[in-house]
């Protein structure tokens, strides 16, 4: 899917950015082409107005010429002055304006020639009546001169006045196309974008269902892996169970070795000893001495094999039980060690293999306390509460950190699976300066075994 998806983003990437590209390019023309018509129709505009006003100035002066000429008022004489500065006035405006178009600036020519002659022969009679020559202005007056210029005036104002209009039809026109090409640029654009995003979500959805199917074949990966993690656990707890088993039948089968085949040559050593002590009475003293230290040899002989023996595999256990095995290991223990040692134990109702796993958590506890722990008091309790059954072996010496003891203690590590084997639960709780407690739960009817 994925090589289905990769184009689609090379292809929505560009096509969005050119989008946007040409949505700025389209604004940018938009709005450079109704700048221009802007300023083409305020110059049109002004154009219009001025050559309007000329016209006004044009029939202000023609009324003031005329009304002075009628009456003689020098008041007339004052609107005509005016009208004829600002025609001046005028005319430099619109040569202004249309310098920048050359080819209406003949048409202002001639306009302007035309208004130049109308104030010259409107100059021309106010002066003659100023003289008092009355047949002289009469005469200019009948004239069709004047009314010639005036109409040609009009024409050619009205010629570039309708110019002005239509560059300022121009220009809305203008406008008018730029408004429409944005118009159809914002459709197209849009329509280009909707497309980008519509070809972006048919990626995401792919991308998503890529995405939602890798993680579940991770997720059948990760329960395949943790299936296997928890065979491959039970199988090795199993076979560390197993492992266990034969070391302790082993251990039964060499302890009964021991007490059968060497016991009996060193008690028949012991006997062949008395006997020949017996025979020799007292004639030779120092054979007698031999004998007795033979005999005192072969007595601790014997009782390093019974404490052999007893390590591995304690004959009080299958003998006397687990209340009096645990009272002779404490007992033990304290005479080697020197330590005291307050034992709590009840009676308890296990079957064989959980005594065994009670035996062996005490006495590996024990061993730990003698080697490292430096202690001066030892506590050794076991309680029984109908159900299950709790074992407690604390010390007040030199502990250890118990979150981040070393993996290569196996000591600890076995005890923890010898309880857990047999359904329980193990706790050991220390701290460098505070002692240690092993304390651990067990039931007293071994759960059945799942199989996997």
């Amino acid at each position: 899917m994925r090589w289905f998806s990769i184009p689609k983003m090379a292809i929505s990437l560009p096509l969005a950015v050119a989008a946007a590209c040409v949505l700025v390019g389209i604004n940018e023309t938009a709005y450079n082409r109704s700048v221009d018509a802007l300023s083409s129709i305020s110059e049109a505009q002004h154009t219009s107005s001025e050559l309007n006003k000329l016209l006004q100035h044009m029939l202000d002066a023609e009324t003031g010429q005329r009304g002075y000429l009628l009456t003689g008022d020098p008041r007339y004489l004052e609107p005509y002055q005016l009208a004829t500065s600002s025609l001046n006035q005028n005319l430099d405006t619109l040569r202004r304006l249309y310098m920048a178009y050359p080819d209406e600036l003949a048409g202002f020519a001639m306009l302007s020639r035309s208004v130049q002659g109308k104030l010259s022969e409107m100059d021309v009679s106010v002066r003659l009546r100023k003289q008092g020559n009355d047949d002289a202005w009469k005469f200019v007056l009948t004239t069709d001169v004047g009314k010639e210029q005036m109409d040609a005036i009009r024409d050619q104002s009205y010629r570039l006045i309708e110019i002005s209009r239509n560059r300022l039809s121009s220009g809305q026109a203008q406008i008018t196309q730029s408004l429409q090409l944005s118009r159809i640029g914002i459709a197209i654009v849009a329509a280009i974008g909707l497309l980008a995003f519509y070809m972006y979500l048919r990626q995401t959805n792919a991308l998503k269902a890529v995405d939602q199917r890798e993680q579940q074949s991770l997720q059948r990966e990760r329960d395949l892996l943790g299936q296997q993690v928890k065979e491959r656990t039970a199988t090795l707890a199993e076979l560390a169970t197993h492992l266990q088993q034969v070391r302790e039948e082993e251990r039964g089968h060499l302890a009964r070795e021991l007490h059968d085949e060497l016991g009996a040559l060193l008690t028949a050593a012991k006997l062949d000893v008395a006997r020949l002590k017996s025979r020799m009475g007292s004639e030779s003293p120092d054979a007698v001495q031999r004998l007795q230290h033979l005999t005192e040899t072969l007595n601790s002989v014997i009782a390093l094999k019974r404490r052999i023996i007893e390590d591995l595999r304690p004959s009080s256990l299958s003998n006397l039980g687990l209340h009096a095995s645990l009272e002779i290991l404490t007992r033990e223990f304290g005479e080697r060690s020197g330590l005291p040692v307050t034992t709590n134990l009840e009676a308890v109702e296990l079957d064989e293999s959980s005594q065994l796993t009670v035996y062996r958590l005490v006495q590996e506890s024990l061993t730990n306390i003698g080697k490292y722990a430096q202690a001066t008091q030892v506590t050794v309790s076991v309680q029984n509460y109908g159900g299950h059954i709790s074992i407690d072996v604390g010390d007040d010496g030199k502990g250890f950190d118990a979150n981040s003891f070393s993996p290569s203690a196996h000591g600890l590590t076995g005890m923890r699976h010898r309880v857990e084997a047999a359904g329980g639960r193990l706790k050991i709780a220390s701290s460098p300066t505070g002692g240690t407690h092993v304390s651990a739960v067990l039931p007293t009817s071994k759960p059945a075994r799942q199989t996997t």
